[in-house]
């Protein structure tokens, strides 16, 4: 895989280019499309390998690989008469975009493979589900934190639905900050702390020898204050709740 394109250069165009070529010994020739200006122009000037072309087309012809960025609603605009030959393989990297409404958009023949890269594969560190497996995105991804091919879309979906999460997590940390600092606590010290907090649950996770139930159960005691918040706040109708609104956006996606 030698020259890998980008059409959409947004947080996650942004974050595979640095997970591509920080620091790495070897690097593609990365060439992204103008959508996403600013965000372009940087990366270029940052590494010698990374070129911003004139539009999109020139992005896929110059490339082996081409990623589409975009956001879902806008693809029909940013795709609109764009030539995919055959030959070149496609990522999907779109919320909510199936690879046969993409086929359509595009009007090709080429490998198509949807992902669902994080902003931290900018480190290197996210696992990316594809879906179907093929070597060399699975290749791709792996140099990017790994690889998890799931059998079929209705998978895949699943996994989507999980990302939907996340901000949801900061949201409760920045509630329990604000709960904090109603108390009469520093916000700045308030913020401090649940940073620290949660940073040491994640490097918890790391421990992939534990179930993430076994983790919850080794950070109680019988009775405690974990135990206590947990049983209390996250309780049957919380719990129901959650399921709920997966559910919905599952069936959305």
């Amino acid at each position: 895989m030698k020259r890998i394109g980008i059409i959409g250069v947004g947080e996650i165009g942004r974050a595979m280019v640095v997970g591509l070529c920080d620091e790495v010994d070897t690097s593609p020739e990365v060439f992204l499309s103008p959508r996403g200006a600013r965000t372009a122009a940087e990366l270029s000037s940052r590494y010698e390998n990374v070129q911003v072309c004139a539009d999109n087309q020139e992005a896929v012809d110059r490339s082996d690989v081409v990623i589409i960025a975009v956001r879902g609603q806008d693809r029909h605009e940013a795709l609109a008469g764009l030539r995919v030959d055959d030959d070149k393989i496609v990522v999907n990297v779109m919320s909510g975009v199936a690879n046969d409404d993409l086929r359509q958009t595009l009007g090709t023949d080429a490998v198509l493979v949807r992902a669902i890269p994080l902003p931290s594969v900018r480190e290197r560190r996210s696992v990316t589900v594809t879906f179907p497996s093929h070597p060399v995105t699975d290749a791709l991804f792996e140099r990017l934190g790994g690889a998890q091919p799931v059998a079929d879309e209705a998978a895949f979906n699943v996994f989507s639905t999980l990302t939907g999460t996340l901000t949801t997590h900061y949201a409760y940390l920045a509630a329990l900050t604000s709960w904090a600092v109603g108390q009469g606590i520093a916000p700045a010290d308030a913020d401090r702390y649940v940073r620290g907090l949660f940073q040491g649950v994640g490097r918890a996770l790391s421990d992939e020898t534990r179930s993430l139930h076994q983790l919850a159960a080794d950070h109680e005691t019988p009775k405690g204050n974990n135990e206590r918040i947990r049983t209390t706040w996250f309780d049957a109708a919380n719990s129901q709740a959650l399921d709920k609104a997966l559910d919905g956006l599952l069936v959305d996606l």
